[in-house]
């Protein structure tokens, strides 16, 4: 039962995205050969509906339209847009097998749509796995429909703009988090920490951790655009995650591999309004919800500590807090009971000691320039 490992900000941003509309959004991405026909369409004020997916599974809805069996080129698309029916494309968007076809989804399937085109885009999406492009010609605007979502594609400055606004917010969000985490660290070492400062981090790390997750959605619908934003929030988010996870390791109160599943599942999933309940997330840890956080006292495993140390293995600082059960039982631990750790010999050690030695002074700069 180890803490997560340096694969950190991407398993988790993608674990908590909506996996339809990512998919939907990489498709129509800028860059995207499909997102240049779209383009070309909405230039030309040319309306349109598209639904990519496996043809055979969708050949049900058809009536009419014109077998083709093309390669997908933009300019192909553009032209045959100027038909009245759909245009089916493979599910990667790579054939265009027909063209002006009539869809004929379930008409019972509920719809809050008002025009045709995109009452029938909704139907059809929500009764099978496709995706469905919607464009109108009137209004200009660009409709997404997987499952029962639908989104509507904003213009690349105006993402860009929300994407920027939300990395600014991050960074006053992630400055917050490094100042209660580094206030954490020093009462950690002084054996002072309470349920309330290791809350108080938790409740950060997620806030950061959900902010992250708009900004990847924004990532993702900006395609080719996005890179500078990626590497921003890639250096931003360094150690969040992993920090997050040994800090649920070092407070669970049974930490076993299907209480810290659980813990971190319900952590996810709480609504913004419970992750600001102290009560509820000290009930997912495990304790009363009715605890006075602020007076009960609290000592960590030593994950989040031994974690930061360079070159020491995750099976080792498992080995270690099976050896000594808490960060206070290794302070207090001799060189020569640390030596005695499966793994750990007289080199390892020291470089534990030192490496212990240094977070408590970097510990103390970081809170002095934070006063």
């Amino acid at each position: 039962m180890l803490p997560r490992s340096g694969e950190e900000l991407k398993e988790e941003l993608e674990s908590r995205q909506d996996s339809r509309l990512v998919r939907a959004l990489e498709m129509v991405a800028p860059g995207t050969a499909l997102r240049e026909g779209i383009d070309n369409i909405l230039a030309a004020r040319t309306g349109a509906l598209i639904v990519v997916g496996e043809v055979e599974e969708l050949a049900f809805l058809f009536s009419g339209g014109i077998k083709l069996d093309l390669d997908y080129s933009p300019a192909i698309l553009y032209e045959l847009a100027k038909m009245d029916g759909a245009i089916a494309l493979t599910s990667n968007a790579t054939r265009i097998p027909w063209a002006n076809v009539q869809l004929m989804p379930d008409p019972t399937i509920l719809t809050y749509e008002t025009g045709t085109r995109h009452r029938t885009a909704e139907r059809v999406a929500k009764q099978t796995d496709a995706l469905v492009v919607a464009i109108s010609e009137r209004r200009e605007v660009v409709s997404l429909y997987a499952d029962a979502i639908k989104y509507i594609l904003e213009d690349i400055p105006v993402v860009l703009a929300k994407a920027n606004q939300a990395l600014a917010t991050l960074d006053k969000y992630r400055s917050r988090l490094d100042q209660v985490s580094t206030r954490l660290t020093a009462l950690e070492f002084e054996g002072g920490a309470t349920l309330h400062d290791v809350l108080t981090v938790l409740q950060r790390a997620e806030l950061v951790t959900r902010m992250a997750v708009e900004i990847e959605r924004y990532i993702v619908e900006l395609g080719t655009e996005g890179r500078l934003i990626e590497m921003q929030l890639d250096e931003t988010m360094v150690g969040v995650s992993a920090d997050k996870g040994a800090l649920v390791h070092d407070y669970l109160v049974e930490d076993t591999d299907e209480g810290f599943s659980t813990a971190f599942g319900q952590l996810v999933r709480l609504p913004h309004q419970d992750l600001l309940d102290f009560g509820r997330l000290a009930e997912l840890l495990g304790h009363d919800r009715k605890l006075n956080t602020l007076d009960y006292p609290v000592s960590p495993r030593g994950f989040r500590i031994l974690g930061r140390i360079p070159r020491l293995p995750k099976l080792v600082v498992q080995r270690i807090v099976d050896e000594f059960g808490g960060l206070e039982e290794l302070l207090a631990a001799t060189d020569g009971e640390l030596e005695t750790v499966d793994g750990i010999g007289e080199i390892r050690a020291k470089d534990i000691r030192e490496g212990l030695r240094r977070q408590q002074e970097i510990n103390l700069v970081d809170r002095y320039l934070q006063t």
